[in-house]
């Protein structure tokens, strides 16, 4: 069962809601078409089963067209026709039961042709707008339908169906299969792959930050957008398609700029809070040591932690920056050359500006990472100073405890030798005169000594 994304003011085209019996018979794929099943192919399981086991499915499917007035979400491509209509017609925008879609003409079926996906429509009932050349796209000015299907985590299955139907480079589908990481924008026969790289944006998500692939396959009449996870950037760019379209035309060159931009977009509100987070700690590293003394440690720590954060977070985004710019500016620089695959009209304009923010962001997040290289350098030298100091306070109070151990080493001796268990001088004698002589020479060793130690201490 397919589900509509629709604003309240326009409701979905009765065309285009499938039925309790399409639900349950084989989807009308295209019929002449050797690639997608046909109506002989084995059925689906009962209505009731089939309901209770797609509703455990995730929507992996979404197909937008500027003749529709709500965008389908699917689970499966099986669900993505309405009833009585076929792929062919759904792509080329003619409404389901033969009748067609609002504000679009009633077109023949055309067949499979091999110079480009669902084939080409014969010059006999086709009007001039609808006309293509012999690479499969429509000629230059003529107002044809702009569809977009968007697909999350495509089975090997959906990515063979898909692959031969529109005519994929294996190395495309390679690509996309294996989730080639690297950032890139390659040109073939009949379109242009980009590969942008965007993010997990969910901040409670244990992948937060982690790279998140988007793979945008654009044909002149429309195109095919993969991704292995949720990311909002599809439902950003059909909310702003909602937004624009009565003063921008929607073309496949536009829409692939839109997911560009919105995935570039989305480094804008991580880069202004790794911002104020450098501003405070470059302030705080200052005085930091002017907090309380029951607080210090906790401050140090806390301080430590902040800063190895946020330069985690600025490294992350460098390498989710990466190559962008450049990827962005070898899309743009072959809109102005003689590319017939290539994007066309102000879109060139539009990749320059992508490509200055990209360049900015790239150039803030490196002083960023200076900032913090900085503030950590001289938090460390602070400790470090600190550390110094608290030795140099220790050493100086056992400076001053040797010192005293040093008066009192030949007072304990002599005390030591006049208590020994043998016979010694003025031992059996009257009187305290030895004694007396005794604690003299005591008082006059520690007068002596600690006098001594003063002046060898104060001269330092």
């Amino acid at each position: 069962m397919a589900l509509f994304e629709n604003t309240p003011s326009d409701p979905p085209p009765l065309s285009a809601i499938p039925s309790a019996e399409n639900i349950n018979a084989a989807p009308p794929y295209l019929s002449t078409s050797p690639y997608l099943p046909t109506q002989s192919q084995p059925r689906s399981p009962p209505f009731a089963q089939a309901q209770s086991q797609s509703h455990a499915r995730p929507y992996r499917f979404s197909f937008y067209s500027n003749a529709l007035s709500a965008t389908i979400h699917a689970r499966s491509l099986s669900e993505l026709p309405a009833d009585g209509q076929s792929f062919e017609e759904l792509f080329n925008g003619v409404g389901g039961a033969g009748g067609g879609a609002p504000g679009m003409p009633k077109t023949p079926d055309p067949g499979v042709d091999s110079q480009g996906y669902f084939g080409q429509p014969s010059d006999a009932g086709t009007s001039t707008a609808n006309k293509s050349n012999k690479l499969g796209y429509p000629d230059d000015g003529a107002e044809g339908n702009t569809w977009w299907l968007d697909v999350q985590s495509p089975t090997d299955e959906e990515m063979k169906v898909l692959s031969k139907v529109f005519q994929i480079h294996p190395l495309t589908s390679e690509d996309i299969q294996m989730e080639e990481s690297r950032e890139k924008i390659e040109l073939f026969r009949t379109y242009y792959l980009v590969c942008f790289r965007s993010f997990d944006q969910d901040p409670y998500s244990p992948t937060h930050l982690e790279p998140l692939n988007m793979y945008v396959v654009v044909f002149r009449e429309g195109i095919l957008s993969f991704h292995h996870r949720p990311t909002p950037h599809p439902q950003n760019v059909r909310r702003r398609i909602k937004q624009l379209k009565d003063y921008i035309s929607v073309t496949a060159d536009w829409i692939s700029y839109a997911l560009i931009d919105d995935i570039t977009d989305a480094f804008g509100p991580l880069i202004r809070g790794i911002e104020y987070e450098v501003d405070a700690i470059d302030e705080l590293v200052l005085i930091i040591n002017n907090s309380e003394h029951d607080s210090t440690s906790m401050n140090r720590s806390d301080m430590l932690r902040r800063i190895g954060t946020c330069r985690k977070k600025v490294m992350g985004l460098l390498r989710l920056m990466g190559n962008k710019a450049d990827v962005v500016k070898g899309l743009a620089k072959r809109c102005n050359e003689n590319w017939r695959v290539a994007p066309t009209g102000d879109i060139g304009l539009y990749l320059s500006d992508i490509q200055d923010h990209l360049i900015t962001m790239t150039q803030n997040l490196n002083h960023y990472e200076k900032i913090l290289s900085r503030s950590h350098s001289n938090y460390l030298a602070q400790i470090s100073i600190e550390m110094t100091d608290a030795n140099n306070q220790i050493n100086d109070v056992l400076s001053k405890l040797t010192a005293l151990g040093t008066v009192l080493i030949p007072m304990n001796l002599i005390t030591g030798i006049w208590g020994m268990n043998v016979h010694v001088p003025g031992q059996g004698l009257d009187g305290y005169g030895w004694f007396a002589a005794i604690v003299a020479a005591l008082a006059a060793i520690a007068i002596i000594g600690g006098y001594t130690t003063y002046k060898l201490m104060t001269r330092r």
